[in-house]
């Protein structure tokens, strides 16, 4: 079965809750986000039982928590209007299909995923020896699948994971896509389409399967893509009966490269709450510039008539992000010929930040006088994904045999 096939107009993405994010988050995943909700069908969900995988022992105040994260992606940009905003343990149906895919999962698949033994060693600290741990590959597949997503954006030490989701759904369809009465069902689906499409369907089908013909097969997939009156069981069903094979229940994903965070901390290693470099999107202006002012700089640079070199100062690292061209090259050339100081250095860098974070920070404290608004957009974001989770499960219980007492 192809890995093409399916609704890849719809992106799903999660975050854990930890609180209030950081520039790292923004520039990292947020924008993207942004970027994405205005061109694809989006889902973007607070993981929260995600975090008791590793923080089981100690969940915190993960109320506090989802909520402080949910207004911080409000703020950001990210919009209800544009994009579907949910709590993960406010869709049950991603905890049905995580045991329903467990049943189906070689455990093999999850003891080779590269981050269970590097986590494992990287939080020694903690007991990880449980199946929650072990089994979180197939929750994140449950989290992508119910929503039948084309496109998951991932940075590139993130794509075992989805590789694990699209071989679980790969195992899936090849254990239950041959449903009966199949190519009944496939053939009344294109009639739904209307005449005329039904009949362009067929001609590419039976060109493809009969003379090979790729071009057929792209132009019948782009066809179903933009079909409006069809259900996405039905969707589904067609893409499977294109292809000769079943009925394809869970599509694979494809994953959706993201560029790599290049935005450093205050000491120059990647900007982290682990590493404790951070600055809020909260965090108030007089406080950015605090914490820049302090920012170390090139050792070597003891004095103000010293030298510098740029490429040695985590400061310049911040102006690779907030600085343009012109302006990086006359700040290359004061440090280095100690035309400058540090703290002019500094100074445009901290009213970059600060103009960057003005308008976040406005619509947090918006949000944040409002708590009731921020609950309904939770509340009516994880109803519509439920909706659309729920569409899933009841395919895959079909499949599976476990729909006798609906």
């Amino acid at each position: 079965m192809s890995s093409n096939q399916g609704t890849n107009q719809r992106v799903i993405s999660g975050m854990r809750p930890t609180g209030r994010l950081h520039l790292g988050h923004y520039h990292g995943v947020l924008k993207n986000w942004i970027e994405l909700q205005h061109n694809y069908e989006c889902f973007f969900f607070v993981a929260d039982w995600h975090a008791l995988t590793t923080h089981y022992e100690d969940p915190g105040d993960l109320q506090q928590h989802v909520t402080e994260m949910v207004i911080d992606w409000l703020a950001a940009g990210v919009s209800p209007g544009s994009a579907t905003l949910f709590v993960q343990s406010r869709v049950p149906e991603h905890a049905e299909l995580h045991l329903l895919l467990s049943m189906i999962t070689p455990l093999g698949w999850l003891e080779r995923v590269p981050t269970y033994k590097d986590q494992q060693e990287q939080l020694r600290e903690k007991d990880l020896a449980t199946y929650g741990f072990l089994g979180y590959p197939v929750l994140q597949s449950a989290d992508v699948l119910a929503y039948r997503a084309g496109m998951v954006p991932v940075g590139e030490d993130q794509v075992s994971h989805l590789e694990v989701t699209r071989e679980i759904a790969r195992r899936f369809n090849h254990l239950y896509g041959r449903e009966p009465g199949f190519a009944e069902k496939a053939e009344a689906a294109a009639d739904k389409m209307g005449k005329k499409a039904a009949k362009r369907y067929r001609d590419l089908r039976k060109r493809f399967q009969e003379q090979g013909e790729e071009e057929s097969l792209e132009v019948a997939r782009a066809m179903l893509d933009s079909q409006q009156n069809i259900s996405l069981g039905d969707r589904e069903r067609l893409f499977g009966y294109l292809e000769g094979g079943g009925k394809i229940i869970l599509p694979e994903p494809q994953p959706r490269l993201t560029p790599a965070s290049k935005m450093p901390g205050l000491d120059g290693r990647k900007m982290s709450k682990s590493y404790g470099n951070t600055i809020s999107l909260r965090t108030e202006p007089a406080e950015v510039e605090s914490l820049i002012r302090t920012m170390p700089t090139d050792p070597a640079r003891v004095r103000r008539t010293d030298p510098g070199d740029p490429e040695k100062c985590p400061v310049w690292d911040l102006h690779k992000v907030y600085t343009d061209a012109s302006q990086r090259e006359e700040l290359y050339a004061g440090c280095t010929t100690a035309g400058i100081g540090c703290l002019d250095c500094k100074r445009p860098l901290i009213e970059a930040v600060q103009a960057e974070l003005e308008p976040i920070q406005q619509r947090a404290k918006e949000y944040a006088e409002d708590p009731a608004l921020v609950r309904s957009i939770i509340v009516e974001g994880s109803e519509a994904a439920r909706e659309e989770a729920r569409e899933t499960l009841e395919e895959v219980r079909r499949a599976m045999g476990l729909d006798y007492l609906r």
